[in-house]
């Protein structure tokens, strides 16, 4: 089977590469006039597309490890996504650069940390100084971005070579990674998002962020798909394919809002000094009616509508709720991360838009360009015609 490159994708990588220069050129103003809360911005909204990527290679692994045939005729979109972590090295940069002004224990007493927090700050320093912080970002990135390289160039590789001998290589390295990629992915939680709030010590928060990013992963290749879905090679997916996306969307709002509680109560009925206040901040005032928006709009809304078979067999209402979830992922984000910062109550700000946008937009600009440096399927893989064929048992 020959697969034709996909068409307009140059057009995607234009505009998009447009809007992420004005929109981070914005952020990078926000910046200049206000450091502290702009960067915030920048790290909250890198922490939500950052997240997603790594989760889409975890995803990858997974079709690897359970040598799942039935995705094969989309992969090539799923391999994509992981590449732009390679952008996402660069783009750490400003949050490397403004460390101090993101993160209080970069300079506790200059923070104005003082009491429990400022001891904490301190009994922490050997794990959360800056030498160690920037280190341990490149072995994540370093990882990531091997694992991910791998697997495409392998699989672009199948194309033209043909044969089972880089499916197995593949489905050894996406099987064997996956415990690497699960701990990585949990210490760059604490390091992003736990880190900033002293007060907030959850031995499951790991999993709670990838059970979020794991859910906007598959958000974001349902969308991704339905952008794609007139050219050649995506016609060819079938109700079934959908069916199995959908099916995946909901097992996994299912499981984030099961993380999400059993968090909660584990620190709730504990009633740890150091543990409670991470809730107690958000379960009063304003951040209480985010905590419950997110129940609400992340979890019982989208787990009723993906109950539904027709709709998960639907491409325009799957893609509908596939954006939902990745609207309320960012909400979620927003309330893990300001909820420490802002104890108040949400403060928006300008930059929150225009980081979210430029960020993303960067992002999808890097993923089309490699998107259109290679056939849109895996054209090579000895199972591409049974995932054709696919239907469920």
């Amino acid at each position: 089977m020959n697969a034709p490159q996909i068409q307009g994708g140059r057009g995607v990588v234009t505009r998009a590469g447009g809007v992420a220069l004005l929109a981070l050129a914005a952020t990078g103003a926000g910046i200049a006039l206000d450091p502290q809360r702009a960067l915030w911005a920048y790290h909250a909204a890198f922490t939500y597309w950052a997240g997603i990527a790594v989760a889409a290679l975890i995803l990858l692994g997974s079709f690897h490890a359970t040598k799942a045939r039935w995705p094969v005729v989309l992969r090539r979109v799923l391999e994509a996504i992981p590449r732009t972590l390679i952008l996402f090295l660069v783009l750490f940069a400003p949050v490397a650069l403004g460390m101090n002004k993101i993160f209080a224990w970069v300079d506790p007493q200059g923070s104005g940390l003082t009491g429990e927090l400022l001891h904490l700050a301190h009994h922490r320093h050997a794990y959360l100084n800056v030498p160690f912080f920037l280190v341990r970002q490149l072995l994540y990135f370093g990882t990531w971005i091997v694992v991910g390289g791998l697997l495409w160039r392998w699989s672009v590789r199948q194309d033209a070579e043909k044969g089972v001998g880089l499916t197995v290589s593949q489905r050894r390295l996406g099987t064997g990674a996956l415990p690497l990629l699960a701990i990585t992915l949990t210490f760059a939680a604490v390091d992003w998002q736990e880190s900033l709030d002293l007060h907030h010590n959850s031995t499951i928060f790991g999993v709670y962020y990838f059970a979020g990013s794991f859910l906007s992963a598959v958000a974001v290749l349902v969308l991704a798909l339905y952008a794609l879905r007139r050219e050649e090679p995506f016609r060819m997916l079938s109700a079934d394919h959908w069916h199995a996306l959908g099916k995946l969307l909901l097992a996994f709002t299912a499981f984030w809002a099961y993380i999400a509680f059993s968090q909660y109560m584990l620190i709730w009925i504990a009633n740890l000094p150091e543990e409670a206040p991470y809730f107690i901040h958000r379960t009063k005032g304003p951040w209480g009616a985010v905590g419950a928006a997110l129940f609400l709009l992340h979890f019982v809304v989208p787990f009723f509508a993906l109950l539904s078979r027709d709709l998960k067999r639907d491409p325009r209402k799957l893609a509908f709720v596939a954006a939902w979830q990745l609207v309320f992922h960012y909400l979620d984000i927003y309330f893990t991360m300001f909820g420490g910062l802002m104890p108040a109550g949400p403060q928006p700000h300008w930059t929150d838009l225009t980081a979210l946008v430029g960020l993303g937009a960067a992002g999808l600009a890097f993923g089309a360009w490699q998107l259109r440096r290679a056939a849109p399927v895996p054209v090579g893989d000895p199972y591409l015609q049974d995932s054709l064929r696919y239907q469920p048992q």
